[in-house]
């Protein structure tokens, strides 16, 4: 444990310039369905909390032998999101919540397997409302098309990455054995990039304040 808390403060001393405003295509909004689905597959890439958090998702779900559950839950809520920030829904906080969301997929995967996977895949889909509704910006004003592809972009996109880390991480690094540190070590590091840029977020309040 003592390697896993190391690890975690080194992400969290050497990592800067944390951003949440990501903007594919130059921030320009996609005009047909080719841009809409470069911009889709490039956001959640581009977006370091972002791509955080589906790498975590991936290492949890490589714990489990529903391996599709977490990152199919997280993809159908970034869709959900993306919808609602093209409705005008504003979620309160989004920017708060969706760093915790990396900070605590890190926890999870730093403790190994989940006892029981749906719970887990319901605050998966949860914070996947917050992260697609962050991704929604980058097509609001777009005609219907450019909009669809966006969503099977980044739909595809995650949960590639997510299947991806999953399965590198169950047959490499052989996840379901109990004693397995590097899934471990590597979900220390996802919660190392959450805190670090939770951390850029406080700051400014703290000392806004004094």
């Amino acid at each position: 444990m003592t390697r896993i808390f190391t690890l975690a403060a080194a992400m969290i001393l050497t990592m800067t310039g944390a951003a949440f405003a990501h903007h594919p295509l130059g921030g320009m909004t996609p005009q047909t369905a080719l841009h809409g689905f470069l911009s889709g597959v490039g956001h959640p890439v581009i977006g370091f909390d972002h791509l955080a958090f589906v790498i975590g998702i991936g290492l949890i779900a490589a714990f489990h032998r529903a391996r599709l559950v977490m990152p199919a839950a997280f993809v159908g809520g970034t869709v959900g999101g993306t919808l609602l920030m093209l409705a005008a829904v504003t979620l309160p906080l989004a920017e708060v919540v969706i760093t915790a969301s990396v900070m605590v997929a890190g926890g999870f995967a730093m403790r190994g397997k989940v006892s029981d996977i749906r719970p887990a895949a319901a605050l998966a889909a949860a914070a996947g409302l917050f992260h697609g509704w962050a991704y929604g910006e980058a097509v609001v004003g777009a005609e219907t098309t450019p909009i669809v592809a966006y969503l099977v972009g980044f739909g595809f996109i995650q949960m590639a990455i997510a299947m991806a880390v999953a399965l590198f991480t169950a047959r490499v690094w052989k996840a379901l054995d109990a004693g397995a540190m590097k899934p471990r070590l590597a979900g220390a590091v996802v919660a190392g990039v959450g805190l670090t840029y939770m951390v850029e977020i406080v700051e400014p309040l703290i000392f806004s304040g004094m």
